[in-house]
Formats: structure tokens, sequence, C-alpha cells
């Protein structure tokens, strides 16, 4: 029988087995890896391989710019039955709509303002037009004030800026008296009828009848581009008038021939930035526009930028500048704050109305409420 010392030997021997066995045994086990960062998991994403979005309530819309129109300033000229100016209208007499819904006048003057005029000159008319009006544009320095600039431009295919504008009437007057239209061809082909040679109104190449001299542009396809110059002419004017205390307008003295083919900008493009800059536009028709008013393009850009349009068909064009003029710059002012309109729409349309019968009233038909005013 064992003694107990030996059985004590015995069992350390066995516990100390045990300990040297289960040390390897812990060392061979796999350890379960620590989960990786956040950053880890990004950097070891393959290239190009879509990243995990955050949780929804971390995710955040970009913020958004609504540029909200909190008043309408309306330009509103009023004629009675035989075309004569009307200035003795009350506030209490007129009435304004924006989309058929009545809004409150909150501001009314009957109030003269100086113009901020671009003077577009058609450089493509026949000899008499051309004459006609070259010979009258020093006249038209008489219907301006002296608080008045004007900004004198020539077209044809292509746009002719003048020098600028200025106040100076004795500088406008000489800058006038020196613009020869048709002096300058165009860089481009030219597509008048005018380009052959003639002798008393007949062909000199042939036996062909003669032809008047006002239609000989009507034979031809018009290489004129006017819609690209009452554009041209909105870029002069758009930022011309930042506290809005003038008129701004384009006088267009012009045959009213357009040739879409060649022009960059499309007629309801120009008409958006014109309603969009408040521009309106003065059409003074000579020639072919005379006869073809209701369908020359004076006539649309003046009723739909809220302008007007008059025709040199006989007397003095310098009397037609100055009615321009003098219209322009005595307009009603009216404005409004929108109220009761769909304010996310990007056009609102504008009604004007007076209590007083029998009256016409011109003023622009809305405006674009995309533009910070």
């Amino acid at each position: 029988m064992k003694s107990l010392r030996e059985i004590a030997v015995c069992s350390g021997a066995v516990f100390l087995a045990l300990v040297l066995a289960y040390v390897p045994l812990r060392a061979r086990t796999p350890q379960s890896p620590a989960p990786p960062s956040e950053k880890t998991q990004q950097d070891s994403r393959a290239p190009g391989q879509a990243q995990t979005p955050p949780p929804p309530q971390q995710q955040q819309k970009p913020a958004q710019i609504i540029n909200i129109v909190t008043q309408v300033i309306v330009p509103v000229t009023v004629k009675d039955g035989s075309g004569r100016l009307v200035a003795d209208l009350r506030r209490d007499e007129f009435r304004i709509l924006e989309d058929n819904v009545e809004q409150r006048i909150v501001s009314f003057s009957a109030e003269a303002l100086p113009l901020s005029m671009v003077l577009l000159i058609d450089n493509d008319l026949n000899r008499k037009n051309a004459r006609q009006v070259g010979e009258s544009l020093d006249s038209i320095v008489g219907g301006l004030s002296v608080s008045d600039e004007a900004f004198v431009c020539r077209f044809d295919q292509f746009f002719h800026e003048g020098h600028g504008f200025t106040s100076d009437q004795d500088k406008l007057l000489t800058e006038l008296k020196r613009t020869r239209l048709g002096e300058q061809p165009d860089a481009g082909p030219s597509g008048s009828v005018n380009d052959t040679p003639t002798i008393n109104g007949h062909s000199a190449t042939g036996d062909a009848p003669k032809v008047p001299e006002t239609t000989l542009n009507i034979q031809a396809q018009t290489t004129k581009a006017l819609d690209d110059a009452v554009y041209s002419a909105a870029q002069l004017l758009k930022d011309r008038d930042p506290e809005r205390k003038r008129r701004k307008i384009i006088l267009l003295i012009s045959d009213g021939m357009n040739n879409p083919k060649v022009n960059s900008n499309k007629y309801d493009a120009v008409i958006k930035d014109l309603l969009r800059y408040e521009i309106g536009v003065y059409g003074v028709g000579v020639g072919t526009a005379v006869f073809n008013r209701k369908f020359e393009r004076l006539a649309k850009y003046a009723h739909d930028s809220g302008g007007d349009v008059y025709y040199g068909l006989k007397g003095d064009l310098g009397d037609l500048y100055s009615r321009v003029t003098e219209e322009a710059r005595n307009q009603y002012t009216l404005a409004y704050n929108p109220a009761g309109t769909d304010r996310g729409a990007e056009y609102h349309s504008i009604e004007v109305r007076v209590r007083r019968e029998g009256l016409t009233i011109l003023t622009r038909e809305g405006y674009y409420s995309g533009v910070a005013r």
C-alpha cells in the first residue's frame, strides 16, 4: 500500500501534465477576428465597388434655392379711341389680374420716367426706304430729354453695335448724322434683288419689265436676322437699370422682314428675355411693314412685350419717333404683391383693366418668376 507522500507526488505530476498539454492546444485554436473599422472596410473595397449608403436618418437633401417674386411692376399705356394718351386715370380705376386672380394694387404712379433706349435700325432696306430712314434719324434727338440715354445699333444678317449709351445729345446727334444705312455690306451672302444691275429701274442684263422699287426685297428671300438683332439689343439693356428708375425700350425701325433660318435665337426665347428684363419694343414700320402689318415681326414684338408700333406710310418719320418716346416715358406704373396664384409656376399672365369705357390698354402680357427681381 502506497504512502500518503507517494500519492501526493503522483497527483502533482498528473496535474502538471494536464496543464502542459492544454497550453499548446489553446495556441492552435483559431481566434475570431475583431470586426474591422468602417475606415478599414472602405479602404479594402475593390475599385468601383459601390459603397453601402448610410442609414436613411443620416441622409441630407441638398438645399433648394427658390426665387420668390415679392412685387411685380407693370407699366401701362392707355389710349382713347383716337389714339391719344389718356393721362387722367386714377388708381381706383385700374384692376390687375394675375392668372385670372385679381390682385391688390399696392403702388400707383403717373410720373414720367427717363428712358434707356437701344435704337435698332434696319441696315438692309431698299433704296427708297433707306433714304427715308437715313434722312429722319437726327430728328430722334428732338424727342429725347436730357435725362434719357440712347445706344445706336444697326442690323442686317448681323448685329452692328454702336458706340455705347450716351445722354449727351450733341454726341448722339453727331452719331446719327454719320449713320449711313447700307454702306457697310454684309459679311455673308446677300439675297437682295438689288444686287442685279439696273438702268432706270430696268434689268441691265435682259428685257425684264421695270420692277417698282418698293417691291424689290419681296421677290427675294431676305437674309435679315431680326430676331437675333432684338435679342442682342435686349442683352445691352437687361442690366442697365438695376434700381428700376427708367423705362427700358428698343426702338426698332424696320420693314419687319425676317428669315428664321438665319437666326440663332427663336422668337419665343427672345420674348422670354424681353419679359424677364422688362423691356418694351416700340416699332416704326416702313416699306413692306406697312402692307404686312398683321403678319410682320414689328407688331408681334410690340404686342407681346407691352410696347406699341407705328407705320410710316406717309408723313414725317420724326413725328413717329416723338410719339414713341412720349408714349414710353408717360406710362402709368402699377405694382402688386402676387397672391392666390401658383408660386411654383415659371410664367404668370397679367391682365390690366380700367373701369372707364372705350379705352385701349397696352401692357406686357405676363412675366417669368424664375429670375430674382
